[in-house]
Parts: structure tokens; C-alpha cells; sequence
């Protein structure tokens, strides 16, 4: 990513971060709809998709634009992926771990994203073959690459994967053995983020959608973290419904789990 283009999402990204904060703790039920069972959905995710869509779209008006509110538009084989809110139950909650993702895709595979923490005016950035950033300093990867017992592992419940609730529980069973423990915190692309840069050591989830992961991508794939999906083959972010995600030791150990409990 050209470094003015970089510049140019992070301020349009930290606009949005200073408007969310704004309404943040301050919002009321009267403000929240139901997109789905545990999906909610305030006037802030939209407002917030609104200004980050014009934005990117006047830093780069070629490319398309998928958004989690909004939907998709325009071109396809250069496309914005936009998720305004990643942990809008979170916000509305009151808690502070939510965050904005933008990544710019190219012909399906992620080239540049950026995970964005507004309450901790906290960023994390890659772009393909530039390594992983904190803010604008570069991140020191070389000790990701821990022991099975030593790692913390992340996840998300399958509130959109009733059929999966059997075989998710079976499964944090075994993780919950293998390592340090498991957390869900409620934004996927922070969780994965954070992967990338070794605060957590492997994750796994079930029907995760583009908006929620395609910047994080980016960052996994910097780091040398493998990515599949439950079969060990290579994640596909448009087809697959669960990923894997660890770096290569943790990985070996939390496929073998995650292969024998989700069919």
C-alpha cells in the first residue's frame, strides 16, 4: 500500500473511531434492531459503514466497496472490505473492545488491512510483503512460533451455527486441555489480529464472514501464521465455514482437534 494511501484510510478510519466514541456508552435500546438471533445492529454500524465508504471511495474510486451494513457495490476484482463495528454487541454494551476493519482486496485475495481499536486509538496494519505494524512501528514476529502448552487460545461461539453448538463444545473440551486456556472477547478481527502478532497462539471459529476477517488476513499471512480450514486445507474467506488459525506448532495440534469434532 503506497504510504499516502495508508495515510488516508488510517485518518478516515480514525474520523469514524472519534464519531463512534462520541455515542459510545450513551446509546439506548430504543437505537438497536436484530439482524439475526444475537446480531444487532444500531444506527452507529451505519452511520459509521456511511463514512467510511465515502471516504475510501474518494481515496481509491476504481475499487468496489462489501460492507457488513451495507452490502456491496461496484467493482469486484478490487474491492473494500468494510466491517464499521467488529463487536457491536460489545458497544452496546458498554464495553470497549470493539473495532473498526478495513482491508483492500484484490481478485479475491487481501492485500492491505488495517484493525482499528477506537477506545485505545490502537491500529494494527499490513500489506503484502511490509510485515505487521503497531500504529506506524514494526512489529518484532520472530517469537510467535510458541509450544502447543504455551498458548492462549481465542474463539467465538456459533450463534450463527446451530447445527455446529455439538462439535464447538466437544472441541473447546479438548483446547481448553491443549493450552493456557480459552477467551472470547467478541470481535473476530481483533482476536485475529492480535493472533497475528503473537498475544494470542491459535484460534478457531465457525462461519465468519469476509467483513470479519479480509484485513486480519493480511497480517496472519505476514507473520507466518497457517490459516486453513478443518480439513487442513487453505481457508477460502468466501466458502469455508470454519477456520483454523496458529502458528505451525500450535496448528498441528489444533487441527487435529478441531478435524475430529466438526464434520
Amino acid at each position: 500500500m503506497d504510504k499516502h494511501l495508508h495515510t488516508q484510510v488510517i485518518s478516515a478510519i480514525k474520523k469514524t473511531g472519534v464519531f463512534q466514541l462520541s455515542h459510545f456508552r450513551k446509546i439506548g435500546p430504543e437505537s438497536v434492531d436484530m439482524k439475526a438471533a444475537k446480531e444487532t445492529v444500531s444506527f452507529v454500524d451505519v452511520e459509521s459503514e456511511k463514512m467510511l465508504k465515502k471516504a475510501l471511495k474518494e481515496i481509491m474510486p476504481e475499487a468496489g466497496f462489501l460492507g457488513e451494513e451495507l452490502g456491496r457495490e461496484g467493482d469486484e476484482d478490487l474491492l473494500w472490505i468494510v466491517d464499521p463495528i467488529d463487536g457491536t454487541t460489545n458497544y452496546l454494551n458498554g464495553l470497549d473492545h470493539f473495532s473498526i476493519s478495513v482491508a483492500l482486496v484484490k481478485d479475491g485475495v487481501p492485500q492491505y488491512g488495517v484493525v482499528y481499536q477506537p477506545y485505545t486509538d490502537e491500529y494494527l496494519s499490513s500489506s503484502i510483503g511490509n510485515g505487521v505494524y503497531k500504529n506506524e512501528e514494526k512489529m518484532d514476529l520472530s517469537q510467535i512460533n510458541i509450544a502447543p502448552e504455551d498458548a492462549l487460545f481465542v474463539t467465538g461461539f456459533p450463534y450463527r451455527s446451530e447445527d455446529l453448538n455439538d462439535a464447538f463444545f466437544k472441541a473447546a473440551s479438548s483446547v481448553l486441555k491443549l493450552g493456557r486456556g480459552i477467551r472470547r472477547t467478541g470481535s473476530a478481527a481483533l482476536d485475529l489480529a492480535h493472533l497475528a502478532v503473537g498475544w494470542y497462539g491459535g484460534f478457531w471459529e465457525s462461519d465468519l464472514q469476509p467483513y470479519d476477517i479480509a484485513a486480519a488476513l493480511v497480517m496472519l499471512n505476514e507473520s507466518g501464521v497457517k490459516v486453513t480450514n478443518h480439513r487442513g486445507e487453505p481457508y477460502q474467506m468466501f466458502e469455508d465455514r470454519i477456520m483454523v488459525a496458529a502458528p505451525e506448532r500450535v496448528h498441528v495440534e489444533l487441527l487435529k482437534i478441531i478435524s475430529e469434532c466438526y464434520p
